[in-house]
């Protein structure tokens, strides 16, 4: 596969709204189009066609590396006119393997996006930490993405953003946005966070909370006045506390609570699914704010399973819901099939009981 064949293959996934490419010895390319995998008309790949796409996808950036040297590798890779896309290059039965994940020009708005009104509110605050979480492929980044983009619309700041590979690209608008690459502009997340707190920053964007070396500066910087947005691979509110907890020894488990309980503002958990007649999806989305009862709710562990329901019951004052209170929701209103919906809940009997009429 050479250069040219290589990229009318991506400009084709863009094109069919595919969110990731696959590349694989042995196998055509496939396309993840609503979120399932489907072959392009082409011949298996050979390990010189791979190995000629990671060369093309290494040219195109400030990595030094040669093929001999990699095992696993993230990047981005720039289609000028089309897109971006998030590059992951690794090594399995000896050859390489690559999957892009497609990257829109445009950052969308929440509405476009079809994301709650409220996360424009949550875009607003002036200190602590905003955790999008979710499992891969889920919308964290474009939901992040937006977020960045509604504060650069609407605020004078100074945001900067670390992430390993850069996804969107941000052009100054109100705020002032610098924007660093783990590996290329800086070798780790937590010395970029450490330096960027001597950069004059109000939004500092870390694009994913990786470790306790990340969170323990993340929380450092949240607890100095600044803001910090970070995704997480949690699938819910209280899973991600009970993650962000786990990070430490037990013997700090407390203070560690303590420290969250003042800091965190909100927990955003996303899962996308197929929008009834169409061929885009939806998200369907858990929110979690950070109110005095749910302040205490992390202080004390003991109290901590009760985040669920507390968050059932704030959605009029804080806009906060559960994903099952939103998955209802979205099958009510006749965007998403219950089968779907059914596989996404937590607790799909219960669901299936709401949504039926009463008799």
């Amino acid at each position: 596969m050479d250069t040219g064949v290589f990229q009318r293959l991506l400009v084709n996934a863009i094109e069919k709204g595919a969110s990731d490419v696959h590349l694989q010895v042995g196998s055509p390319p496939l396309l993840r189009v609503r979120g399932e995998l489907a072959e392009v008309k082409y011949h298996p790949l050979s390990p010189d066609e791979t190995a000629a796409i990671v060369e093309e996808v290494l040219s195109k950036t400030y990595r030094s590396e040669t093929l001999e040297q990699l095992s696993d590798l993230d990047l981005s890779y720039s289609l000028e006119g089309h897109g971006r896309f998030r590059v992951n290059i690794f090594r399995q039965r000896g050859t390489f393997s690559v999957v892009l994940r497609v990257i829109p020009i445009q950052v969308g708005a929440f509405k476009d996006l079809a994301l709650p009104p409220v996360l424009e509110q949550i875009a607003g605050i002036r200190r602590g930490l905003v955790l999008v979480t979710g499992s891969t492929g889920n919308g964290k980044s474009t939901t992040l993405a937006a977020m960045i983009n509604h504060i650069n619309e609407t605020r004078r700041t100074h945001i900067v953003t670390i992430e390993d590979p850069i996804e969107f690209l941000f052009k100054h608008k109100l705020s002032v946005i610098s924007q660093r690459e783990v590996g290329s502009d800086t070798p780790s997340f937590r010395r970029a966070l450490q330096a960027a707190l001597r950069q004059d920053p109000d939004i500092i964007f870390i694009g994913e909370m990786r470790d306790r070396d990340t969170l323990e500066v993340a929380l450092k910087a949240a607890e100095t006045g600044h803001v910090v947005f970070s995704a997480l691979h949690t699938q819910d509110a209280l899973k991600t506390l009970n993650h962000l907890i786990g990070f430490f020894p037990g013997s700090q488990e407390q203070q560690v609570r303590s420290r969250l309980a003042d800091c965190l503002m909100a927990v955003i958990s996303l899962r996308l699914l197929p929008w009834k007649g169409t061929h885009g999806r939806i998200p369907a989305v858990e929110i979690l704010r950070t109110t005095r009862t749910i302040q205490e709710c992390i202080r004390d562990a003991s109290k901590t399973q009760a985040v669920t329901r507390y968050m059932e019951e704030g959605g009029d004052i804080y806009g906060m819901q559960t994903l099952d209170q939103h998955l209802l929701k979205l099958v009510k209103e006749g965007k998403v099939e219950l089968e779907m919906a059914k596989i996404a809940a937590s607790n799909p009997s219960s669901l299936e009981r709401r949504v039926q009429p009463e008799e």
